[in-house]
């Protein structure tokens, strides 16, 4: 009986692998090459974001079960900066401050991308790329970015749930 108490939930451990995928899709070169992201760790973090939130978005979109998946794969994205951190040799002392300030540009990201990515604001998102990935004033900077932003939304909202938690159907990178 207690064994089930500290077993994780299927859900639970659908975090690593989907953010694995998310990894993968923001790893494409074509960001880099194409869209003109600067091959930065701070510009991958922006991409990381981006993939991890649109997953999340769609994962939500099938209620209770989609939501623990949702919590499951933005679990696995800060185990996954911490375990950056330290990589990178940041001491145990710093660690906490350094996750707090990227816990809060995090959340910055997402709350600025949540609504535009879910009412297709092609405009409110470009914005927000611009500014956060591209470092740019110009909303025409983060353009090509919001438009793949929104095609990949769109691409995984069609694509069955099942299908999602194995191979995203992430839009082509153009």
């Amino acid at each position: 009986m207690l064994q089930n108490l500290f077993r994780p939930r299927p859900t639970q451990r659908l975090g690593e692998p989907l953010y694995e995928l998310a990894v993968r899709q923001a790893r494409q070169p074509a960001f880099y090459t194409d869209l003109g992201v600067a091959d930065r760790i701070d510009a991958r973090f922006e991409l990381y974001t981006l993939h991890v939130l649109i997953l999340i978005q769609r994962l939500r979109d099938e209620g209770e079960e989609g939501a623990e998946a949702g919590q499951a794969l933005f679990n696995a994205y800060v185990s996954a900066l911490d375990h950056a951190l330290r990589e990178l040799g940041v001491g145990d002392i710093s660690v906490g401050k350094k996750m707090r300030k990227l816990g809060e540009a995090m959340y910055g990201r997402m709350t600025a991308y949540e609504a535009p990515l879910r009412d297709g604001d092609r405009e409110v998102l470009a914005v927000s790329l611009a500014r956060n990935v591209h470092e740019s004033d110009q909303a025409s900077d983060g353009e090509r970015l919001a438009d793949y932003a929104l095609a990949s939304r769109a691409s995984l909202a069609a694509q069955p749930y099942r299908d999602v938690l194995k191979a995203p159907a992430w839009a082509e990178v153009r």
